[in-house]
């Protein structure tokens, strides 16, 4: 058998952590939602499997933060297509929250209208809107830690190896969105204007290989701890980037039990088993 090529191994690769119930997650595939241009975008929720007719549980928003025509063209296939992904929403409705995965063309203003089509169809979707998260990792973190800054209403945040924001005149971050073309959304703002009272998970790769990413997140772990912010940080010392998908050890799929017992106690579920 001939060794899986790198795309296929970025795009086929699911979350090394499985748990029982994924394979009885129902998905809705391709609700269309109007994305800032107007136009539709197809967007996947996927659902725990004791959800009944009428129960409303919480949202996890999956943040997409590269534009899907260019990820497309390049991949052949559209971000929720990803099969990390895909097995990361079934993780989370596993767990019993609601997880959404979107597509977009904007990143920037599609994030704002799939969390606006959430939550003005909350029933037709089985999702309490007073408990939506939201999920992110590498190249899309900076898109979510813009949302939290100005969306508040979203519950929490959970970050796996985030680029995050550039401090003290660092530019690291604004060099990686340029190089892999990922939203920077909160170019300019700081730690100071992340909310005081909303909990943020981050998951560090200590071994990190992506330019400037680890740099800028300890500049933003330092001074969210001088602020005294609601942190939850976990270190995996051996990790690589996307730990979670290309490294199963048991301390991956630890960190991956973590994010979910995180969102599920946020977003006022009973804690899962580890």
């Amino acid at each position: 058998m001939s060794e899986q090529n790198p795309q296929d191994r970025f795009t086929k690769t699911p979350v090394a952590y499985q748990m029982p119930g994924t394979d009885r997650v129902a998905v809705q595939a391709d609700i269309q939602f109007r994305g800032a241009d107007g136009g539709p975008l197809p967007m996947d929720v996927y659902l725990p499997p004791d959800l009944k007719n009428g129960d409303q549980r919480p949202a996890v928003v999956i943040v997409n933060g590269y534009p899907d025509p260019g990820f497309e063209k390049m991949f052949g296939l559209k971000f929720t297509q990803l099969a990390a992904i895909s097995s990361w929403g079934r993780l989370i409705a596993a767990s019993g929250l609601i997880a959404v995965a979107y597509s977009n063309r904007d990143p920037v203003a599609d994030l704002d209208a799939a969390l606006d089509h959430v939550e003005k169809n909350l029933t037709s979707l089985g999702i309490d809107g007073a408990r939506t998260g939201i999920w992110a990792s590498s190249g899309h973190a900076p898109l979510a830690l813009s949302a939290l800054m100005k969306r508040r209403e979203l519950k929490c945040v959970a970050l796996l190896y985030p680029y995050t924001l550039d401090l003290d005149g660092a530019t690291g971050v604004a060099a990686a969105a340029k190089m892999f073309r990922f939203a920077y959304a909160g170019e300019g703002k700081t730690v100071d204007d992340l909310p005081v009272a909303t909990p943020l998970f981050v998951a560090r790769a200590g071994k990190d290989e992506m330019p400037g990413l680890n740099d800028a997140l300890d500049r933003v772990l330092a001074k969210a701890i001088a602020r005294n912010l609601p942190l939850t940080f976990v270190n995996q010392p051996e990790g690589l980037h996307a730990f979670d998908i290309y490294q199963d050890s048991a301390m991956s799929r630890a960190v991956v039990r973590s994010v979910l017992t995180f969102l599920r106690s946020h977003l006022s579920l009973d804690r899962i088993s580890g």
